[in-house]
């Protein structure tokens, strides 16, 4: 899409901060910045960072070849129910479908137990005549009068946007599509999404919760990224819009704009590919670490890649258990994300245990030393008061913090909870940073993962400063900081692949399967995912084809993905089936320790998984080996006792360098926390590798 010289523009929008990066391929010129994000209008932090960094860098609008973008500004919308008024219609008879969900308790003891609530009031849930039986037979024609009446009165009540949801429609569209065409036609101003065209799975709870989740965000989605194009436009920047997609690819805009669903988990993804694009491919076993403003995110990435799982939960009313959120069937970076960040603001609780986020300042006000109004004791606060940052340098300079506005802060919830202020600020830092280590065990625990096997790759603002007492609860013994790693996210999404998922029911037994139907299945998911890409300009021979089946022992009620092996495949039929047989087996084995029993196979699902190749991207720049001086020294406290920190510059350290904590290591966007008895060293890639002892 873009020549071999063309520079790229990243841009990760988060909670707290909008990282910007420039790149340049041939590895002449490079920059980056964070500016505060502008919630009430977030384009506006975009396009006030674009013209600082363009300018900072001496780089004109047209060098520019491509802008990637990731944001969370459409799962903020689903968690903070902020989307548009939203309407369901659904076959006769299924209209609380979505209230009644899987029927069952997340917590089986909990009397006061909160179900996750449907993005679609009951009001606005409307059923129509129509059923087509599960074999394609039509029991009740579409009756279209009666669906236009519905939406009428939907419109009427306020409704600016329509999920349409039939029994069926993922093996058998037609009633959905006709639907979707004449509501199109007769309400031209209406958002209106099709579950079919955007997951074709079965379950409809599942499909109706994800279709409802895209109608909901749909408008927000329309609006925002037309006028991102339009104003980037403005600026100079005829590049084209790419947006990072949940899986870890990318997609253009288009495509973005049909299903802007696909786009939830952007930013987090962009972490995690970070992190095992930086880390190096000497890596094989990591955790990746992301903290920002607003939540932490870990992720585990094994040989190079991060785990692609077909479905999440959003807006969690129990922040590890599952079935007490939304359930949402698209590819999705497998991770775990939690409240907790630098904005994440402490307090007492009821019992008069300290307690940190879920709640967060933001950027606006922002945690109290940024001087914008707040005045709710944050991570941020605690962390300056700890004499982790540096209240000059703070964000490359451009947001001096108020070291006496964060001990006033401190100071009163200290007081509270009858403590010292000292004794407060360890604690904030001590109670967040368990949050992320409880979830870094679970997240491990459910893959069976051992902790001390793995690296921690500190990537955000937060990372570097968390990460050693992080790394010390988990019982991991090294880690790795890579350059910028503040901006970290916006930079991995720069190395990210055009990606695109397809999927399709087939729900029949292995045995009854032919070579030539499977052949069928999957040539039309990859001609639709091909048509895809050949929208933003990603065509030729160098795709990668991935196949996969959603399989299950007949009576099970779960099913797991199983990676075939790739085309091209026998002709003969039982060929085809032994050949799906052994790689179910092996999944099976891989993900319960013991071979399957010995009853037939039901196949659920075909997927398709076609990748491009990956952003033109220069690794660290190499170092040459030299000699550092130290800056100074600063008073920093861990574990409730005083160190003398020796502060270096990052840009300063040669490769090579080693030395012994305390110490800081600070950069424009984070600053590396060192503790004592810790070894750190430079690498050649520019990594910062951390040994602890």
């Amino acid at each position: 899409m873009t020549s071999k010289a063309a520079l790229s523009l990243g841009i990760d929008i988060g909670g707290t901060f909008t990282d910007l990066v420039l790149h340049d391929p041939s590895g002449a010129r490079s920059a980056s910045l964070k500016v505060l994000t502008t919630h009430a209008d977030p384009v506006q932090g975009i396009l006030e960072g674009t013209r600082r960094l363009l300018a900072q860098a001496g780089v004109a609008p047209a060098e520019v070849g491509r802008v990637v973008h990731a944001t969370t500004l459409f799962t903020n919308a689903l968690i903070e129910r902020k989307g548009a008024v939203t309407a369901l219609v659904t076959t006769e008879g299924f209209r609380d479908l979505l209230h009644i969900g899987r029927e069952r308790r997340y917590e089986l003891y909990d009397l006061q137990l909160r179900p996750p609530e449907p993005l679609v009031p009951d009001e606005l849930r409307f059923e129509v005549p129509e059923r087509v039986k599960a074999d394609g037979a039509v029991l009740v024609p579409l009756n279209l009068a009666a669906l236009e009446a519905r939406v009428a009165e939907a419109v009427a009540l306020g409704a600016e946007s329509v999920a349409v949801l039939f029994l069926h429609s993922d093996l058998h569209p037609k009633h959905e599509a006709a639907a979707a065409a004449h509501l199109a036609e007769r309400f031209p101003g209406l958002s209106i999404t099709a579950s079919h065209s955007i997951v074709r799975e079965v379950r409809e709870y599942e499909r109706g919760s994800t279709a409802t989740a895209n109608a909901y965000i749909a408008p927000l989605a329309e609006r925002y990224l037309a006028r991102l194009g339009a104003e980037l436009s403005a600026l100079g920047l005829g590049a084209p819009l790419l947006l990072m997609l949940s899986n870890g690819g990318l997609t253009h805009m288009a495509e973005a704009r049909r299903a802007p669903v696909q786009l939830l988990e952007s930013g987090p993804a962009a972490g995690a590919l970070a992190a095992a694009f930086l880390a190096g491919e000497k890596e094989k076993r990591l955790l990746a670490f992301d903290l920002g403003g607003t939540t932490a995110k870990l992720c585990v990435v094994e040989n190079g890649e991060p785990e692609v799982v077909f479905g999440f939960e959003a807006a969690r009313q129990a922040r590890f258990i599952e079935g007490s959120g939304l359930p949402i069937r698209i590819s999705t970076v497998d991770l775990i994300e939690i409240g907790a960040g630098g904005g994440s603001i402490a307090r007492r609780d009821a019992i008069g245990l300290l307690k940190v986020g879920p709640d967060s300042a933001g950027s606006e006000p922002g945690p109290a030393c940024y001087g914008r109004g707040g005045t709710q004791p944050t991570v941020t606060d605690a962390n300056l008061l700890l004499g982790y940052l540096d209240p000059a340098s703070f964000a490359g300079g451009r947001l001096p913090l108020d070291r006496a506005a964060a001990a006033d802060a401190v100071g009163a919830l200290a007081a509270a909870l009858g403590i010292t202020p000292e004794a407060a600020a360890w604690g904030i830092h001590d109670v967040a940073t368990e949050a992320m280590a409880g979830a870094a065990r679970t997240h491990l625990a459910e893959r069976g993962r051992d902790a001390s096997d793995f690296t921690l790759v500190c990537t955000g603002g937060g990372g570097p400063v968390h990460g050693h007492h992080l790394a010390r609860k988990l019982g991991i013994r090294r880690m790795i900081v890579p350059p910028e790693a503040g901006v970290a996210s916006a930079l991995g999404m720069l190395a990210a692949p055009p990606r695109v998922d397809r999927v399709a029911s087939l729900g029949q037994r292995l045995e009854v399967c032919t070579a030539a139907s499977l052949a069928a299945v999957f040539g039309a998911l990859e001609e639709e995912a091909r048509a895809v890409l050949a929208g933003g300009g990603w065509t030729g021979s160098a795709l990668a084809v991935g196949r996969l089946v959603d399989a299950r022992c007949v009576g099970q009620g779960a099913h797991m993905p199983v990676t075939l092996p790739p085309a091209p495949w026998p002709q003969e039929d039982e060929a085809v089936r032994a050949l799906i047989r052994e790689a179910f087996r092996a999944a099976y084995v891989a993900r319960y320790s013991r071979p399957p029993p010995p009853v037939p196979i039901e196949l659920v699902h075909a997927r398709i998984v076609l990748r491009g190749a990956r952003g033109e991207m220069l690794a660290a720049t190499a170092l040459e080996a030299g000699k550092a001086e130290a800056t100074r020294t600063r008073g920093i406290v861990i574990g409730g006792d005083v160190y003398e920190a020796t502060v270096y510059r990052r840009a300063a350290l040669p490769a090579g360098f080693e030395a012994t904590g305390p110490a800081l290591v600070e950069e424009a966007g984070s600053t590396l926390v060192v503790g004592p008895e810790t070894r750190f060293s430079v690498l050649r890639s520019g990594n910062i590798l951390v040994e602890l002892g």
